[in-house]
């Protein structure tokens, strides 16, 4: 579903990551950390840091973007729909300020996290 690239990347760059599997939970957790940062501000009317914490967000999307092994078919398909979309909300979330764009955000990617820990599991 997703190529080695990324997972290259880091330890071309000695970022000790124990499989490309463990560097996409890391990511799916990045996306929510920071979403919840992002909100953090949003409610402290932090315009900074809100606009700081949603890029981080949307880059580590972009970056799942980029890595998906469209080989894959349906599901690579399904997948970069449901990324992009997600970008497209947190756009919309940093615009107008709007918690619960990043809360439908955040939504998506437990239910991602929680998916991709019970599939990797059943691989190892």
């Amino acid at each position: 579903m997703y190529s080695n690239a990324a997972y290259n990347i880091y330890t071309q760059n000695n970022v000790n990551i124990e499989s490309p599997q463990k560097l996409i939970e890391m990511m799916y957790e990045g996306v929510l950390r920071f979403n919840a940062q992002a909100k953090k501000a949003m409610k402290e009317d932090d315009y900074a840091k809100k606009v700081y914490w949603i890029n981080r967000s949307i880059s580590v999307i972009i970056e799942l973007i980029s890595i998906l092994d469209k080989s894959h078919g349906d599901i690579a398909l399904y997948l970069d729909g449901l990324y992009n979309y997600q970008v497209q909300l947190l756009s919309y979330a940093n615009l107008e300020s709007d918690v619960t764009k990043v809360d439908e955000v955040s939504n998506v990617f437990k239910g991602l996290l929680e998916a991709w820990r019970e599939t990797t599991n059943v691989v190892e």
